[in-house]
């Protein structure tokens, strides 16, 4: 008896929601980058710390945290394919910059707790992709030696393709 009351009572609180999606009806569009935009990016992230003799990978996930492209550049270890990752879900999970996150764990203004989050991993290198200040999607770069270093390679990557965001 108590299960079949919660149950209805959790039905009835979520009726509401239910009848407010039926009345937005269609489909759901969300802008995320082409896959020339994807792989011209990645090759750029890479590019841009290979020529300070970093080897990288970089990838871009979209706003769900979906992989969208990989690129693991010449010698860069296989932890990379993890980190890279890890700094692009964490960016996209908070909207910005990991650099920026990093420094507001180290200030306390982030509770410690935040970091125990599946895939959240509060390390400078994910850099968010935005349009008309919204966040499209997020490119990771991991493997240089300092999460600083990595958040260059990622802005030198959003710098090239910032013009054909649209």
């Amino acid at each position: 008896m108590k299960i079949s009351m919660m149950c209805f009572a959790l039905a009835a609180a979520g009726a509401p929601m239910m009848a407010g999606s039926a009345s937005a009806q269609g489909l759901v569009t969300e802008p995320r980058l082409s896959s020339t935009l994807v792989v011209e990016a990645l090759g750029a992230a890479v590019e841009a710390c290979a020529k300070q003799g970093y080897k990288v990978t970089a990838v871009i996930v979209d706003t769900g945290g979906v992989r969208q492209g990989v690129l693991r550049g010449d010698g860069a270890s296989i932890h990379t394919m993890d980190s890279s990752f890890l700094k692009a879900y964490t960016s996209v999970t908070y909207r910005e910059d990991t650099i920026d996150l990093s420094e507001r764990l180290k200030d306390g203004q982030m509770a410690p707790l935040q970091t125990k989050l599946p895939n959240v991993a509060i390390a400078a290198g994910g850099v968010a992709l935005k349009v008309n200040g919204a966040t499209i999607g997020v490119i990771g770069v991991g493997g240089a030696p300092g999460g600083d270093k990595d958040t260059v390679c990622a802005r030198a990557a959003v710098d090239k393709i910032k013009d054909r965001m649209k």
